[in-house]
């Protein structure tokens, strides 16, 4: 196989993880198993980010988006579940929003055959900046240099430490 298969089947797999992702957020009820496939689709989008050279983006997604806020989601919807009610009323609505995201998906797809008519919506060559190879080192070290932002990541931590308790008293109370 050439590479540049390679990239495009990598590229489609990519796709598939996300968009099912995204598809499985909008097509359950259940706020939870939608919490869950949000998740994957997010895991896909870092999955383009390194595909794309870019480690540090796609590892700010990892950890910020996935570990944090999709974690919060689930943590909120674990311990608000008591408010939900559990009976699942049929959707039927569901064929309009099929038809209207088949329309959505035939648009974008005739955009992007036409786009890659003329000559495609990416640069042939990669766009590059400079800079400096140690910008990741800087930005740990800015992070943990007593002088410039320990404080405020230590502040955060203890307000996301005392929010995790609280969390965690409200959930134990018994009505």
């Amino acid at each position: 196989m050439q590479p540049d298969y390679v990239q495009w089947i990598f590229f489609g797999v990519l796709t598939i993880i996300t968009i099912g992702g995204a598809l499985g957020v909008v097509a359950n009820r259940n706020l939870f198993h939608s919490a869950l496939w949000l998740l994957v689709s997010l895991f896909g989008v870092a999955g383009f980010f390194a595909m794309l050279a870019a480690p540090f983006l796609a590892a700010v997604q990892v950890l910020v988006y996935i570990g944090a806020i999709v974690i919060l989601v689930i943590i909120a919807i674990m311990l608000t579940r008591h408010v939900m009610g559990l009976e699942e009323t049929p959707n039927r609505q569901w064929p309009v929003s099929v038809v209207a995201s088949a329309v959505a998906f035939a648009i974008l797809v005739v955009v992007l055959v036409l786009a890659s008519g003329s000559g495609g919506l990416l640069p042939r060559d990669p766009v590059t900046a400079d800079v400096p190879a140690n910008t990741i080192q800087q930005l740990g070290a800015a992070l943990v240099d007593t002088g410039q932002y320990t404080i405020p990541f230590l502040l955060a931590a203890v307000f996301l430490t005392g929010a995790m308790i609280g969390a965690i008293v409200i959930a134990r109370e018994d009505n």
